[in-house]
C-alpha cells in the first residue's frame, strides 16, 4: 500500500491518560487525494488530526509521506491561531516569507483584500477563519490537516476555499480533513471512527 499511497498512517493507536482513543487506525492517501474522518463527536477525529501534525504523541503506529517518515504538514484546528495585535496582512507575513508565496493573492483569494490593513481584533469569527485559511494555503505543505476548517464561514467563502483545495490537491497536494459540515472536496474517501469500546 505505502508504494501507491502519498501518506500512509499504519496501526495509529492513541491513549488519553488511559483511554484508548484511537486503536490500531490504517489508512492510504494518493497524491492529489482526500480523505474526509467522519464520526461523532468524542470518536478521535481530533486526536487523529492531532497525531498527524505531531503534536499528540503516538502510542502505536507510523505515519510516512512518500515513503519517508518525516511528515511536515499544515494545520488547522479549531483554533484559529491568529494573533490580535496584528493586521490581517501582517498575519500573513511569517508563512509567505518561509514558503516564498504572495500573501496578497492568498487574501484576495479569500475575499479578505479590503480588510488587509485592519487588526486582526476587529474580524469576526467567520473573517478570522477565512484569514486561518489564507495562512494554510501559504504553508507550501504537502499535506493540509483540517479540523472543522469551514465552521463559521459562509457559503461564498466556501466555494473560494474550494478552489484553493482543487490547486493543492492537483498539485499533488493531500487533504485529511475532520468535518460535520460538507466540505468540497469531490471524489474524498471517508474513514468512518467510532469510540473504541471501554475496558
Amino acid at each position: 500500500m505505502a508504494d501507491a499511497m502519498r501518506l500512509v498512517a499504519e496501526a495509529l493507536s492513541v491513549f488519553r491518560g488511559e483511554r484508548l482513543v484511537l486503536d490500531r487506525v490504517s489508512f492510504g492517501v494518493p497524491a492529489g487525494g482526500a480523505l474526509l474522518l467522519l464520526g461523532p463527536n468524542g470518536a478521535g477525529k481530533s486526536t487523529l488530526l492531532r497525531a498527524l501534525a505531531g503534536l499528540k504523541r503516538l502510542d502505536g503506529g507510523r505515519v510516512s509521506l512518500d515513503g519517508g517518515e518525516a511528515v511536515r504538514p499544515a494545520y488547522l484546528g479549531h483554533q484559529d491561531g491568529i494573533k490580535a495585535g496584528l493586521t490581517a496582512l501582517e498575519n500573513l507575513r511569517f508563512a509567505a516569507a518561509v514558503s516564498g508565496r504572495d500573501p496578497g493573492a492568498a487574501l484576495a483569494a479569500l475575499g479578505l483584500s479590503p480588510l488587509a490593513a485592519l487588526p486582526a481584533r476587529l474580524l469576526s469569527a467567520g473573517q478570522r477563519r477565512r484569514l486561518a485559511l489564507a495562512r494554510l494555503c501559504l504553508s507550501g505543505a504537502a499535506v493540509w490537516l483540517l479540523d472543522e476548517p469551514t465552521l463559521g464561514v459562509d457559503a461564498g467563502s466556501v466555494a473560494a476555499f474550494g478552489t484553493l483545495l482543487a490547486e493543492h490537491r492537483a498539485a499533488g497536494g493531500v487533504v485529511v480533513a475532520a468535518t460535520h459540515l460538507p466540505l468540497p472536496l469531490p471524489g474524498a474517501a471517508a474513514l468512518t471512527l467510532t469510540a473504541p469500546a471501554p475496558g
